[in-house]
Formats: structure tokens, C-alpha cells, sequence
């Protein structure tokens, strides 16, 4: 089976504010969009970035066969959030943006403004497969893209810049706590035995702080020496598969002409011994060929597709 992860970027229907501003470049959108997921042909796919229900409603619509359909109950300020595209009837087990109880909120702007929770909800759930019951999370961090006072995609001066930067890492710092602390409770001290995956847009490349709070103790990265060798860790430990990516597809991004890895999918230590193939972009289609993207979101407002690649894995 195939378990992916996508960041659709910007999924709404025409005529909004963010989304496409007419029908035909919304179709467009969509039939890119699909034509990748039918090529995937993933049992589960967590999605990020729908901005619209309904939309993703119309997504799946375009795809053959019988799909379902979990989304958070705790999008953005602008309607977005995360899902699953399933094959199965995905059964709900937590759908969450608190921070865990003994982490304040963090700063937010220059006015001192702070944020007590995550900006978009983790959403978990269960699905019914083949060899058994897999667990999910889907996730999606805060973003290295900063918005200023305004809604400016540019800052007045270089220190603006770094304390926005401060900003946008201490609200990730604390997402990634929070979403660790919702893999605590999926593995429940049983990831030898339980298939959980963590997955979604991160935000940040593998070696990234952020990135690394959510895989528990260190020591057993997959290609250390450590990988093979069991311990009382592996119970409650995530792998991330990059290292499984083929060199050359190993992004998910090119920001301002540089590749980064920023979607990952990690997995619990039984789950982790079952894939066979980890990839981004379609299998077998070499390099993802992606657009370079800027500081400022709304430049792609009408663009087909996505500027991210989907990231599988393949699991026996």
C-alpha cells in the first residue's frame, strides 16, 4: 500500500480572495491535482492546505472509485486546513491546536501579541487496512513564509525581518511540541507493535530543531548505526524516511531557487520495518519538477497544480 502526504497549496473555489478568480482555472487546478493522486493511487493521503470543503468535495469527485473525505474542525484565519483523502472510512481519534499544558504561548509580532494554541489543528485517524490497523496524523506547521503588519510580504528593514523570523520559529518550536505530545498518545509506549505515522507539511528540512523535536530519542536514524540495533526507545521513537528518498528527488519545495525537503512522513518503529520505497513526486518519475517559489503566496493565486510534491511511502 501507498501512504502520502501533499500540500495542495491554496485549494479554494473561484471568486474568493485566495482562491482561483475563475472557473477555468480552478478546473485546471483540479484536474492537475487529480491526475497526480490517481497516479499515486495512495490508500490514505494527508492533505494540507484546503481552503474550502467543498472544494476538496470536488477534488475527490474527480477521482475514480469510492473515496472519503476527514478534515480538522480548526483551519486559519483563512479558512485553511488539514485532511485525509482516504479509501477507506477513516474514523476520527483526535482533532486538536492546543499546545501541550505546560507550554506558554509565544510571541507572535512586535506588539507583543501571543498565540496560546497551534495556528492549524492536528487531525489523527484510524483506517482499516490489509495487514491491519493504521494510525495517522496529519500536520501542518507554521510557515518560514512571513507575513508582516499590513499583510506585507516584505519587511521595512532587515531587523524586521529577523524578529518576524523569531516569531514564525517560536510558533513552529511549540507546534512541533504540541503535534510530538499527539504522537505520544497514538504510540502509547507501543510503537514495536503499532503502525503510526506522523505526516504533513513540517516546515522545515530533516535536520531543522523543529523537525527533530518530533522524532523522540535520538540514536537510531534510519543509515546510523544505531538504526538496527533495539532499544527501550524504539517503543516511542518516529523515523523520518528521507533518508530512504533517492538523493536526487530528496525535496518537496524549491524556494527561491533552492530544493528543500519540508514534507515528511515519519513512522513508528514497526511501520518503519515495512516500507519497502519512500519517494516525492510520482514513483518512477524521477526528480519532481516543481516551480520556484517567492516570498509573496499570492503570485501562484492562478497557477494549476501545486508548488510541493507529494512524499509516499510504500509499505508491504
Amino acid at each position: 500500500m501507498l501512504l502520502g502526504t501533499w500540500n495542495l497549496e491554496n485549494l479554494y473555489r473561484p471568486g474568493g480572495p485566495f482562491g482561483p478568480k475563475d472557473k477555468a482555472a480552478y478546473e485546471t487546478k483540479l484536474a492537475a491535482l487529480a491526475a497526480v493522486i490517481t497516479e499515486l493511487d495512495p490508500v490514505l493521503l494527508g492533505v494540507q492546505e484546503v481552503g474550502e470543503p467543498e472544494a476538496l468535495q470536488d477534488l475527490a469527485g474527480m477521482l475514480s472509485g469510492e473515496w472519503h473525505i476527514a478534515l480538522s474542525t480548526h483551519p486559519d484565519g483563512r479558512g485553511i486546513r488539514v485532511g485525509f483523502l482516504s479509501r477507506t472510512a477513516p474514523q476520527v481519534i483526535a482533532d486538536t491546536n492546543t499546545f501541550p499544558a505546560k507550554l506558554r504561548p509565544v510571541q507572535s509580532d512586535d506588539s507583543g501579541a501571543v498565540e496560546p494554541t497551534a495556528g492549524r489543528g492536528f487531525l489523527a485517524v484510524e483506517v482499516t487496512t490489509d495487514t491491519g490497523t493504521l494510525t495517522v496524523a496529519v500536520a501542518h506547521l507554521k510557515s518560514k513564509l512571513l507575513t508582516y503588519p499590513g499583510n506585507r510580504f516584505f519587511p521595512h528593514d532587515e531587523g524586521e525581518r529577523a524578529r518576524y523570523g523569531a516569531y514564525a520559529l517560536y510558533r513552529r518550536a511549540a507546534e512541533a511540541a504540541s503535534l510530538r505530545a499527539l504522537a505520544d498518545e497514538l504510540l502509547a509506549g507501543e510503537g514495536k507493535t503499532r503502525d503510526v505515522a506522523v505526516l504533513g507539511d513540517m516546515n522545515d528540512e530533516v535536520q531543522a530543531a523543529t523537525t527533530q523535536i518530533l522524532l523522540g530519542p535520538p540514536g537510531s536514524e534510519i543509515g546510523t548505526s544505531g538504526y538496527d540495533k533495539p532499544d527501550k526507545g524504539d517503543a516511542v521513537r518516529l523515523w523520518d524516511v528521507a533518508p530512504l528518498i533517492p538523493a536526487d528527488q530528496r525535496y518537496s519545495r524549491i524556494n527561491s531557487g533552492r530544493r528543500e525537503l519540508i514534507d515528511h512522513i515519519l513512522t513508528s518503529h514497526h511501520l518503519v520495518h515495512r516500507v519497502t520505497a519512500a519517494g516525492t513526486g510520482l514513483p518512477d518519475a524521477g526528480a519532481p519538477q516543481l516551480p520556484s517559489v517567492g516570498p509573496d503566496p499570492a503570485a501562484r493565486r492562478e497557477a494549476p497544480g501545486s508548488d510541493h510534491a507529494p512524499v509516499w511511502v510504500r509499505v508491504e
